[in-house]
């Protein structure tokens, strides 16, 4: 009677492997033909390839991805070993319904992430998909040593909107350095991100890496990790990683004191010096300060024994924790004792019984045992229809209007017009040889370099870049001025006037960058004003984060891909910011009538 509980047992553990398996095929095959639909910087329809891609390329700053992988490999195998995932049993396996909702959400979110072009969206499909499978094939066991580990995962992804926090973060590290440099006695200056001795003894501009967005990720991820693997509570968990934010901040600026005092100390060499040894300072800050705070927290204030629910128990029995984690049943054992059945044996648990003529509880075994296949059935079928149906998605003509008005092959922009009244003429300006490679072919350009006849020296770059099929034309334009070699000082918004829609307003960013250029006079800081907008048929935004979440609104819900446009202005600010944007709006009142329509503005 017991081998007949077993040989169940056996059965609906092989039957759940084996349905896993089938998920597991017909998932890899989805995120594989079907898991990457924005193809302009990456030109693949793998989304495993599209994220190691992104681990490889230093450009990405994602590198630390192999390392949170192997980190969640190995938690995955710390937490199976310390359930003892090795010891199977029928009751171990579950229900079948959490992989199936699991799958199905991971399913759905792909569909989504897939029509709005949003990669990083389907890699969180992915990760539930994942657990699902592990969570059919494993049981309870697998399915909860999994969670972290899968989650863990989400410190792997490549954020670009990281960047715009890291802006400011630097700003935030430069002014609380300079002014602790000062009350310290050195009389250091400061323009934006630049901090200059006031004998020219030093100049350092503190750039993007140095902002602390770098390592601020890969030191978010290590204090997660540190509070997972020495608290029991999430909440003394969350606290460890919410540490490692100020900690960070404290680290940047230590780090930007280090080389100012170096420099002044020792001129230029030492300081640079400094610039490389407190690299490695930061993470013996914040590592640190963390392990600091646990073992603080360890020894004055241990978790006290609470009540954690065991995820094996069928019951509502819980167990007791300490902060060694060691557990205590506060229940009964699990196990329970064999009893007569009529002429039979039975196992209360695995309900099996022989003899007696009953078989009902034998029924309801074999019941059980086929809900893996059924739920394999249902995520099968439903990833072949999803791989059927963004198929056909892909090759649907692209739907949606254009930003701005186009040329007569209605690939690009309309041409800008070579004259603004009798003081400005434009010079076209090629397209440089990365962006043709780089963005997708279907990609349009319309740019013209504007000079005023009575001064040269004043001009204004007018850019238009409208996307194709692609979303990823259109993108920051921060991202290519800090590859040009310019530094942004500071961010902020301007509102320009349409002279064709009765002067109404609309908001762009204006960004103030500059750049150290070698003149016969010596080296000198060019200063220029930058503002760029985002226009769609219907609408247009100042920043990339509100056409970013408008541009998916309108791909998931209405089906509509709309052939954004980016316009770009940029001219020296050496004359003041007033005379700067005047000469905008000058540009403006003469080329918004010919390129950009009078609509939806604010």
């Amino acid at each position: 009677m017991v081998v007949a509980a077993g040989v169940n047992a056996m059965s609906r553990g092989r039957a759940a492997v084996w349905a896993a398996t089938g998920c597991a095929a017909a998932l890899v095959l989805l995120f594989q033909y079907f898991g990457n639909s924005g193809r302009g910087y990456i030109d693949t329809s793998s989304l495993y390839y599209w994220w190691g891609y992104q681990w490889a390329n230093p450009d990405s700053e994602t590198e630390h991805g192999w390392l949170v992988l192997g980190l969640s490999g190995w938690l995955l195998w710390r937490n199976l070993r310390e359930s003892d995932a090795g010891q199977r049993s029928e009751d171990d396996l579950g229900a079948a319904w959490p992989a199936l909702v699991a799958m199905m959400a991971g399913l759905a979110l792909h569909a989504v992430g897939f029509v709005a072009q949003q990669t990083r969206v389907s890699i969180v499909a992915f990760l539930l998909c994942a657990w699902g499978v592990l969570r059919l094939g494993g049981g309870r066991r697998w399915g909860a040593a999994a969670a972290f580990p899968l989650a863990f995962m989400v410190f792997a992804i490549p954020i670009n909107a990281l960047d715009s926090i890291g802006f400011w973060l630097r700003v935030w590290v430069v002014d609380a350095s300079g002014a602790i440099a000062r009350a310290s006695g050195i009389a250091v200056l400061q323009s934006g991100t630049l901090l200059v001795a006031p004998d020219g003894k030093y100049n350092y501009d503190v750039a993007a890496a140095c902002s602390g967005i770098r390592s601020l990720t890969a030191m978010a991820a290590l204090s997660l990790l540190a509070g997972y693997l020495n608290f029991q509570t999430w909440r003394r968990r969350l606290l460890v990683l919410v540490l490692c934010f100020p900690l960070v901040y404290v680290g940047n600026v230590a780090r930007i004191l280090a080389i100012i005092f170096a420099a002044e100390a020792g001129g230029p060499k030492w300081g640079d010096i400094a610039h490389e040894v407190m690299g490695y300072g930061i993470f013996a800050i914040v590592l640190g300060g963390v392990l600091g705070a646990i073992a603080l927290l360890r020894k004055f204030r241990p978790e006290q024994a609470h009540e954690v629910c065991h995820p094996l128990d069928d019951k509502s029995g819980c167990h007791l924790m300490d902060d060694k984690g060691v557990r205590a049943r506060a229940e009964e054992e699990d196990e329970e004792e064999f009893g007569v059945r009529g002429l039979g044996i039975g196992v209360a648990r695995n309900e099996v019984v022989v003899g007696g003529g009953n078989s009902g509880p034998l029924r309801r075994a074999d019941e059980r045992a086929a809900r893996p296949y059924i739920v394999a059935g249902v995520v099968v079928a439903l990833a072949v229809g999803e791989m059927v149906w963004l198929d056909a998605l892909a090759q649907r003509p692209a739907r949606g209007a254009s930003g701005v008005l186009l040329a007569a092959a209605g690939k690009d922009p309309v041409e800008l017009p070579a004259f603004l009244g009798i003081e400005w003429t434009g010079q076209p300006q090629p397209i440089s040889a990365a962006e043709l490679e780089i963005l997708p072919p279907d990609t349009g350009y319309s740019r013209k370099l504007y000079f005023n006849h009575r001064d040269p020296s004043k001009q204004v770059f007018l850019s238009i870049v409208l996307s194709g099929r692609d979303r990823t034309s259109i993108h920051r334009p921060e991202l290519c001025l800090v590859g040009q070699g310019w530094t942004i000082a500071e961010s902020g918004t301007q509102r320009f006037t349409h002279p064709a829609d009765a002067g109404a307003e609309f908001a762009a960013t204006l960004l103030r960058v500059r750049r150290e250029v070698q003149t016969p006079a010596g080296k000198q800081i060019v200063p220029q004003l930058v503002a760029y907008w985002f226009v769609a048929s219907d609408a247009v935004e100042a920043t990339h984060a509100r056409m970013f979440f408008r541009d998916a609104w309108n791909r998931v819900t209405r089906g509509r891909a709309d052939r954004w446009a980016y316009v770009l202005l940029q001219t020296s600010a050496s004359d003041g910011e007033a005379a700067a944007l005047a000469r905008m709006q000058t540009v403006l009142d003469a080329t918004l009538p010919v390129f950009q329509r009078p609509l939806a503005t604010e």
